[in-house]
C-alpha cells in the first residue's frame, strides 16, 4: 500500500512539474522566443504546452460567455454575422439563437479543446510537407513543437481579450487591427478587412516563421512573407465575401 501511495505521489509530482515547466515555456515564448524555440526544437515536447494553452483559452472564453454581458454579446455577434452575409434575422430566428445561449460556453470550450489541436496538426503537416519539398530535414515532432509553442500567444490573447470584451460589451475583434485603426465606417470593405486581421495571429505567424527559420537553418523573413501572404489572402477573401453579401 505504501509503495502504491509513493508511486501515485511520484506521478502527481512529475505531472505538476511538467505543467509548471510548460507555464515557464509559455512565458519564455513571450519574453525570449528565439531561445525558447531553439530549446524545444532541440528537444521537441508539445503535449503539456498544448494542454496549458487550451485550458487557459477555454476557461477565459467560457468564463466570459457565462456572464450576462458575454451572453448578450454572443447573441449580438451572431445576429451581426448573419446580417453581414445578407440574411434576414426574423423574430423566429432571433428566438432560436437566444435558445442556444445556455450552451455557448460549453460549445466555445469544446471548439478550443478539440478544434485547436486538429488545426495545429493540420498546419504542422502542411509546413512539414512544404519543408520537405524545399529539401529540408525536420521531423514532424519538431515542426509541431514550433506551431504549438508559437500558439502560446493565443493563451495571452484570451487573457487580454476577455476583460476587454466585457468592458466593450462585445465579443470578437478586441485584438484586431480595426481596434487600433478605427478610421473607416463599420460596414465598409476596409473596416471588414481590418477586422479580419488579428494582431495576435500576426504575432503567431512571426513566431512560426522564426521557429522554422531556426529549424531549417534559413532566414526568417522569406518564411514570414509566405505565411503572411497566405493569412492576408484568407483575410481578403473573408472581408470581400462579407462585403459582397452584406453590401459594401
Amino acid at each position: 500500500m505504501l509503495v502504491k501511495e509513493l508511486s501515485v505521489a511520484t506521478r502527481r509530482k512529475a505531472l505538476t512539474d511538467s505543467y509548471r515547466n510548460a507555464l515557464q515555456r509559455l512565458i519564455g515564448m513571450v519574453r525570449s522566443p528565439r531561445a525558447m524555440l531553439t530549446s524545444v526544437i532541440a528537444r521537441p515536447r508539445s503535449l503539456d504546452m498544448a494542454i496549458v494553452i487550451v485550458i487557459i483559452s477555454a476557461v477565459c472564453s467560457a468564463g466570459f460567455l457565462l456572464t450576462e454581458v458575454g451572453q448578450l454579446a454572443a447573441l449580438d455577434q451572431q445576429v451581426r454575422q448573419l446580417e453581414s452575409f445578407g440574411a434576414d434575422v426574423t423574430d423566429e430566428t432571433y428566438a432560436q439563437l437566444r435558445g442556444w445561449t445556455p450552451y455557448r460556453p460549453a460549445m466555445s470550450a469544446a471548439i478550443i479543446v478539440i478544434g485547436w489541436p486538429v488545426l495545429w496538426i493540420t498546419v504542422a503537416a502542411i509546413l512539414k510537407a512544404a519543408g520537405d519539398r524545399a529539401g529540408g530535414a525536420a521531423t514532424f515532432a519538431q515542426v509541431f513543437a514550433v506551431v504549438v509553442h508559437a500558439s502560446a500567444v493565443f493563451a495571452l490573447r484570451s487573457v487580454i481579450a476577455a476583460p476587454l470584451n466585457y468592458a466593450r460589451e462585445s465579443i470578437g475583434g478586441a485584438t484586431s487591427l480595426s481596434m487600433v485603426m478605427p478610421t473607416f465606417g463599420e460596414s465598409t470593405f476596409p473596416s471588414r478587412l481590418l477586422g479580419a486581421v488579428d494582431l495576435f495571429v500576426l504575432w503567431w505567424v512571426a513566431l512560426v516563421a522564426m521557429g522554422l527559420g531556426i529549424l531549417y537553418g534559413t532566414r526568417t523573413l522569406p518564411i514570414a512573407r509566405w505565411l503572411l501572404g497566405a493569412y492576408a489572402a484568407g483575410a481578403v477573401v473573408l472581408a470581400l465575401t462579407q462585403a459582397l453579401r452584406g453590401g459594401i
